[in-house]
């Protein structure tokens, strides 16, 4: 025998293609599957043959009575009982790479605008391990957004997380938008998961337009998707972010709208996989994959992802499970409110309800003394706002109300803004300081 054999054996094993686990479909259910197959691993992708058509991608998301339990990354049409079940070995991954600004992709990453995909991209896994708690750098500097009430009052500081909440139509996507184009971030990743088909080309082409599309990636997953891609779409997102910030070392802003279609959509694989409803209907998943997202955001040692997360409160029901959860989790929450859009006050910012937990490391002691200046004036007018509408007042009762009576025009003035209007950082800190010495 040669002695080279073991090494020689050794290589041609290397080199021999893998034998991937197999199985078959025993049943199907709305978006849930069931395989017996063995030696695949949850997380892991698959193939169910679809006869003549192309194999259905699927993930597997649990196991039950010894059978994998899969769910679809497209329609399950044509899925037979006893249909053949490849294992592929591996979980999703994205291509990424600078070729992806300008671009829109689906949830899985893959370009949907018609034009052939970017060159240069590099393989990138889209379920990722957080930061370690240690390996992040604290915060140090803000990151302008671009507008003024955001900036002056809610400062978000470079690598911070925070919440945007809102009812339906009152302006949180018209808000985004003007982030997007607006903010000093280098890269920006911006994710419509659950969204309205409709409304998917409007946003783009004018809320956001070619200047705001051309310096982002964005990731697209409308409502009637599988659920699977809608939950997926907001990881694919953040792995976009994080190559970004990671490789390229760059200061990323990433969008996400909405946070509450994300945790509908782990609602819905949830309970297809027989997990039982615990808060108002949501299954514990939802609770344990909202965490798992987020802590992806932040500042590293190279780069930081800072993350503005939107979160539906329908009647401004903050209580809502996903809302009260996800207040816990973010450094600071934005309120929109629509009393102050049916007044056409835009954007609908609440002052008094709104706050950043970063702001104070990011900004100058005059800063902040300011913007509590101007909330206390504030607060005095709306405490006597229903007396002021019926003309109860009378003027002199109270000073703060009497000062927050002159000043309210002021104040207003400075909360208000177009949503093409730009509005500089330390423009905006010197108006409100020059407001309130």
């Amino acid at each position: 025998m040669s002695p080279g054999w073991p090494e020689a054996a050794l290589a041609a094993a290397r080199a021999a293609p893998l034998v991937r686990p197999r199985g078959r479909v025993t049943a199907a259910a709305g978006w849930s599957l069931r395989a017996a197959m063995a030696g695949v691993r949850q997380g892991e992708l698959v193939h169910v043959a679809r006869g003549g058509a192309p194999a259905l991608p699927a993930e597997v998301v649990g196991f039950r009575a010894g059978e994998a339990l899969l769910m679809p990354l497209d329609e399950p049409r044509g899925i037979e009982v006893d249909g053949p079940v490849t294992s592929t070995g591996a979980g999703l991954s994205v291509r990424v790479g600078p070729g992806l600004l300008g671009r829109v992709l689906d949830g899985l990453g893959r370009p949907v605008d018609g034009r052939a995909p970017p060159a240069g991209l590099v393989p990138w896994e889209v379920e990722r391990a957080a930061p370690a708690p240690l390996g992040r750098r604290r915060a140090s500097a803000a990151l302008p957004l671009g507008v003024r009430a955001l900036d002056g009052l809610c400062t978000v500081a470079e690598g911070q997380r925070l919440g945007l909440f809102a009812g339906p139509g009152v302006g949180k996507s018209t808000l985004l938008a003007q982030i997007a184009r607006q903010t000093s971030a280098e890269r920006c990743v911006l994710a419509l998961v659950g969204e309205r088909g409709r409304e998917v080309r409007e946003f783009l082409e004018d809320a956001l337009g070619p200047g705001g599309l051309a310096r982002c990636a964005v990731v697209v997953a409308t409502s009637d998707a599988p659920p699977l891609v809608r939950l997926r779409a907001a990881h694919v997102a953040t792995a976009v972010a994080e190559y970004f910030a990671e490789v390229e070392g760059r200061q990323v802003l990433l969008l996400l709208d909405s946070l509450t279609r994300f945790a509908r959509a782990q609602r819905e694989v949830g309970l297809s996989a027989g997990e039982p409803p615990a808060r108002q209907g949501y299954p514990p998943s939802v609770f344990a994959a909202l965490p798992r997202l987020l802590e992806r955001a932040g500042a590293r040692e190279r780069g930081s992802i800072t993350g503005i997360y939107t979160v539906l409160a329908p009647g401004g029901d903050l209580d809502d499970p996903v809302a009260d959860e996800v207040r816990g989790l973010l450094d600071g929450h934005v309120i929109l409110d629509r009393r102050v859009a049916e007044r056409q006050r835009w954007p609908a910012f609440d002052a008094l309800a709104s706050l950043s937990r970063l702001m104070p490391a990011v900004t100058t002691s005059a800063h902040r003394r300011a913007a509590a200046r101007l909330r206390q004036v504030l607060a005095a007018y709306e405490g006597q706002r229903d007396l002021l509408l019926l003309g109860a007042y009378r003027r002199g009762s109270d000073p703060a109300t009497d000062e927050g009576i002159d000043r309210i025009g002021d104040i207003e003035a400075f909360l208000a803004q177009r949503p093409d209007e730009a509005a500089p950082f330390d423009e905006t800190v010197a108006r409100l300081q020059a407001l309130f010495p």
